[in-house]
C-alpha cells in the first residue's frame, strides 16, 4: 500500500547521521540504498534515509508545483516505496515466471560439462570455446531473473503469524522487518545461487592460473557447478510449493500440467547425460595419466593447451577404445560415449542429443543396462540413476495419471450416471419412449452444462457476487422480454438473483390445462406450442406458438400480485407444450411471491398495457371477445335487412292488390321473411332465458393484476 508520506516525516531535529545522509543521500536511489544498508545491517541508518527520501519528496512536490518533471520524479519514487501483496495478481504471475526460469536455469548449467573436449589426433583434453561462450552468456541471463527476484523479496510483505486468527492476516508492510524475514529465510539461499561463478572461472580466473587450462577449467567446472547446483535445486520446491499455495495451480489446464512434469523429467535426463559425458572425458584421461606413469612420460603433453604437448602414439595401445580391453583399463558404463567418439565431436546438437538419450534411456530403465567397473564413483553414479529414476518415473506416473484424469472427471462422472439409469430404467420396466426421452433429457442436459452443478456453484458464493453474476448471465437474455423493459434496475436484480435456468427437450410439457401453476417461464431460446380449449368446451380450440422473448404462467403473475390471494396455486387455463429444445429462466411461486411486492411500488400503467399485449391468455380473451362481438353485429345486420325487405313487401303489397301477375311470389318472400326474423329473435330470447344451460361463446375475462396496490 501507498501510505501518505506524511506518516514517515519526521520534524525533530536529526542526528549528525542523519546530517551526513541528507547531504549525500539526496539524489541516491532509495531502493539502491535500502539493499545496501540491509546488507551491512544499518537498519537504524536506513530507516532515517528513507524517511528523509519521503520528506524531500513532500518538499519537492510543494515548491515545485509548476515544474512537470519533478513531480513525475517524486511520483516514480513515492510508487517505489510500496509494499507488494504475495497474493496479488503481479507477484502471483511473477512467481510462475520465476519457477520456469529457474527450472530453464537449472537446464543451463550442464552445458558447462560440455566444454572439455578430447582432440584425439593429438591425444590430448581441450576445449570448446565457442560452448565456453555459449553458456556463460545463457547462464548470466538467467541471472537476471534472480536479481528481480531478490529485489521484488525485499518489497514483498509478509502475513503476521499472530493476525491468523481469523480471515486472511493483516499484511506487514515495513520494510525493516521484510527485509529482516528475507534474509533470515531464504536470502543466502538466493545468494549462493544468484553468484555467477561459472563466467567468473571460464573468463577471468582460469586465463590467470598457471598450468594446464583444460585441466584447471574440468576440474573446477565439476565443483562449482554441482555447488551451485544445490542451492538452485533447492530454491525451486519452495518456490513451487508457494505458487500452489497462493493461487492453487500452477498451470491453467490438465496438459500443461502434464507436459510441466514430463518436461521435469527429461530435464534429469538432460543432467544425467552431461553428468555422463564429463565423466567419460575425466574416465579416458584417467587412463592416459596411468599409461603415462607407466611409459615415464610427462603428464603435462596431454593437454591441449600447454606448449610443451606432444603427440603420444602409446595410448592408443595403452587406452584401447575400439577394442576394449578390461585387463588394461576398464572404461566401465564409459565406453559407449567413447566408441561414439561424441567426446570428440565440436558438433554439440548431435553430442548434447546422443547424451541426452543416454540419460533418458537409463533412467527409464532404472539403469538395467548398465554394466559398471568396479571404479566406486562409477558405481555409485550408476547406484545413484537407479535411485533417480525409481523416484522421478514414479513422480512422473503419479502426477500424469492425476492431471489427464482431472480432463476426463466429467465424462466417467457423466458415464456412470447414464449406466445407473440405463439401468433403473431396465429395472423398472419403461416404455421405449419414455426412455428415449430421458436420454435427449440427460445428454441435452449435459450439453448445457458440462456436468457442472451450477445452482450449488453459485449458492456457495457471497450474495453480492451471486448477484453480479447472475445478472451476466441472465440480465442480457432477460431484456429480450419485453415485460422487463418497463422495470428499474433495483427489480431487475431482484428477478435476477431468483431466476432459475431450466432445461425442456422436445415434446416435453410444461405445465397442462388444469394443473396448478407453479412457476412462470421466461422463455429464452426455443420454440412453444400453447393450447387451450376453455375448460374442454366442444367445439373450441385456441393455439399460439411462444418463442424467445415470451413467457408463459401469467396466472402465476396474477396470483402473486393480488395481496388477498389464498394460498392455494391459480389453476392453468392453457396447455404448454415444447416443440423444440427450450431454454428458459424459472421463477417459482414463492420468489415470485416476493418479486411482485415490489410491482405493486412502480405504479406504472405502461406495465399493465405491455402485461395484457404480450399475455397469451389476455390474447385469447381479446380474440374471443372480438369474434362475439362480430357475430352480435353481423346478427344485427341481417336483422335490419330482413325487417326492411319484410316491410318493403308489405308496402308494395298494400299498394298493388290482388291485380299484379307476381302476387303469389310476393306473398311468399313476405311470409319467408317474417319466418326468418321470427327465428333469430326466438333464438336471441331462448339464449337470454338459458344462460345455465348453455356455455357463454365468449371467455371469462382473465383476472387483472393489481399493478398499483399499496401493500397492507
Amino acid at each position: 500500500m501507498d501510505y501518505p508520506s506524511e506518516k514517515f516525516v519526521r520534524f525533530q531535529p536529526h542526528s549528525s547521521d542523519k546530517a551526513n545522509e541528507r547531504r549525500y543521500g539526496g539524489n541516491i536511489g532509495l531502493r539502491t540504498g535500502k539493499f545496501r544498508n540491509v546488507l551491512s545491517s544499518a537498519s537504524e541508518k536506513f530507516q532515517q534515509g528513507f524517511e528523509f527520501g519521503s520528506g524531500r519528496i513532500k518538499h519537492i512536490g510543494k515548491s515545485w508545483k509548476s515544474c512537470s518533471f519533478t513531480t513525475i520524479l517524486a511520483k516514480v519514487l513515492r510508487s517505489r516505496k510500496r509494499v507488494l501483496d504475495p497474493q496479488g495478481p503481479f507477484l502471483q504471475k511473477w512467481n510462475k515466471i520465476f519457477v520456469l526460469s529457474c527450472i530453464l536455469a537449472v537446464s543451463l548449467d550442464p552445458l558447462f560439462f560440455y566444454v572439455p573436449i578430447i582432440d584425439d589426433q593429438r591425444k590430448c583434453l581441450g576445449l570448446d570455446r565457442k560452448m565456453e561462450i555459449t553458456a556463460s552468456v545463457l547462464r548470466s541471463f538467467t541471472d537476471i531473473f534472480y536479481i528481480l527476484h531478490i529485489i521484488f523479496q525485499f518489497s514483498t510483505g509478509f502475513i503476521a503469524p499472530d493476525s491468523r486468527v481469523f480471515g486472511r492476516g493483516v499484511l506487514v508492510e515495513d520494510t525493516l522487518a521484510i527485509a529482516k524475514k528475507y534474509i533470515a529465510s531464504y536470502f543466502l539461499i538466493d545468494i549462493l545461487a544468484l553468484l555467477p561463478l561459472p563466467q567468473v572461472v571460464i573468463l577471468i580466473v582460469i586465463p590467470k592460473l598457471r598450468g594446464s587450462r583444460s585441466l584447471n577449467t574440468k576440474n573446477l567446472l565439476k565443483f562449482i557447478v554441482f555447488f551451485q547446483y544445490i542451492p538452485r535445486v533447492l530454491r525451486i520446491y519452495p518456490l513451487y510449493k508457494e505458487v500452489t499455495r497462493s493461487s492453487g495451480i500452477l498451470t491453467e489446464t490438465a496438459w500443461a500440467g502434464a507436459a510441466f512434469n514430463l518436461i521435469l523429467y527429461m530435464l534429469a535426463s538432460h543432467v544425467m547425460g552431461a553428468f555422463w559425458y564429463l565423466s567419460s572425458i575425466e574416465r579416458e584421461t584417467t587412463c592416459w595419466q596411468q599409461a603415462c606413469h607407466q611409459n615415464v612420460c610427462n603428464s603435462v603433453s596431454l593437454y591441449c593447451d600447454h606448449p610443451n604437448q606432444t603427440v603420444n602414439a602409446f595410448l592408443d595401445t595403452s587406452c584401447p577404445i575400439q577394442t576394449p580391453n578390461t585387463t588394461l583399463f576398464d572404461f566401465g558404463i564409459y565406453l559407449n560415449a567413447l566408441q561414439a567418439r561424441v567426446v570428440e565431436s565440436t558438433d554439440f546438437p548431435q553430442k548434447f542429443f546422443f547424451c541426452f538419450w543416454w540419460g533418458l534411456q537409463n533412467l527409464s530403465s532404472l539403469g538395467q543396462n548398465l554394466k559398471t567397473s568396479t571404479y566406486v564413483w562409477e558405481i555409485c553414479f550408476a547406484v545413484f540413476i537407479a535411485i533417480a529414476g525409481l523416484v522421478l518415473f514414479s513422480l512422473l506416473i503419479g502426477n500424469m495419471q492425476t492431471y489427464l484424469q482431472s480432463t476426463t472427471t466429467r465424462l466417467e462422472e457423466m458415464r456412470v450416471k447414464r449406466r445407473d439409469a440405463e439401468q433403473w430404467m431396465t429395472h423398472r420396466l419403461l416404455p421405449e419412449n419414455l426412455k428415449d426421452r430421458i436420454r435427449r433429457y440427460e445428454h441435452y442436459k449435459w450439453q448445457e452444462t458440462r456436468g457442472v452443478d451450477e445452482d450449488n456453484l453459485l449458492r456457495n458464493l457471497p450474495k453480492d457476487l451471486r448477484r453480479d453474476i447472475k445478472c451476466h448471465l441472465c440480465l442480457a437474455l432477460l431484456m429480450r422480454v419485453p415485460i422487463f423493459e418497463k422495470m428499474d434496475d433495483q427489480l431487475l436484480d431482484a428477478m435476477c438473483d431468483r431466476l432459475k435456468p431450466v432445461l425442456y427437450t422436445e415434446d416435453s410439457y410444461i405445465v397442462r390445462e388444469g394443473d396448478p401453476v407453479d412457476v412462470m417461464l421466461f422463455i429464452m431460446r426455443g420454440r412453444l406450442l400453447t393450447t387451450t380449449t376453455n375448460g374442454g368446451r366442444t367445439g373450441f380450440f385456441n393455439l399460439e406458438y411462444l418463442k424467445a422473448g415470451d413467457f408463459c404462467g401469467e396466472e402465476l403473475l396474477t396470483w402473486a400480485l393480488d395481496p388477498h390471494s389464498s394460498a392455494n396455486l391459480p389453476i392453468s387455463t392453457r396447455t404448454v407444450q415444447a416443440l423444440t429444445e427450450v431454454e428458459a429462466f424459472a421463477l417459482i411461486a414463492d420468489d415470485l411471491k416476493f418479486v411482485a411486492s415490489q410491482f405493486r411500488r412502480l405504479h406504472s400503467k405502461q406495465l399493465r398495457h405491455t402485461f395484457r399485449f404480450y399475455s397469451q391468455q389476455w390474447r385469447t380473451w381479446a380474440a374471443c371477445f372480438i369474434q362475439a362481438a362480430w357475430r352480435r353485429y353481423t346478427r344485427k345486420k341481417l336483422e335490419e335487412s330482413l325487417q326492411e325487405e319484410e316491410n318493403r313487401l308489405q308496402d308494395a303489397l298494400a299498394k298493388g292488390g290482388g291485380s299484379s301477375p307476381s302476387l303469389g311470389a310476393t306473398i311468399y318472400a313476405s311470409r319467408f321473411a317474417a319466418n326468418a326474423l321470427r327465428v333469430l329473435r326466438s333464438k336471441g330470447s331462448r339464449k337470454a332465458r338459458m344462460p345455465e344451460r348453455i356455455p357463454p361463446m365468449l371467455l371469462q375475462k382473465p383476472a387483472e393484476p393489481d399493478f398499483t396496490a399499496e401493500e397492507q
